[in-house]
């Protein structure tokens, strides 16, 4: 499958407990941290849960 680059560009403060136990099993927790990951759709699912905090650019 297709790698993902996710990075995270808002912060999880205020958030709920869903989308930050959600950030955090991404690998992020920072702004601008950025992760290499696979697309799977588990993946998929978790980047939809929380995207307006992260951006997502596909590597080729």
């Amino acid at each position: 499958m297709a790698q993902v680059q996710i990075t995270q560009v808002k912060s999880i403060i205020g958030r709920p407990k869903d989308q930050k136990d959600t950030i955090k099993a991404l690998g992020l927790g920072k702004i601008s941290k950025s992760v290499s990951v696979e697309n799977t759709p588990q993946i998929a699912g978790m980047i939809k849960k929380v995207h307006s905090l992260v951006e997502v650019k596909d590597l080729q």
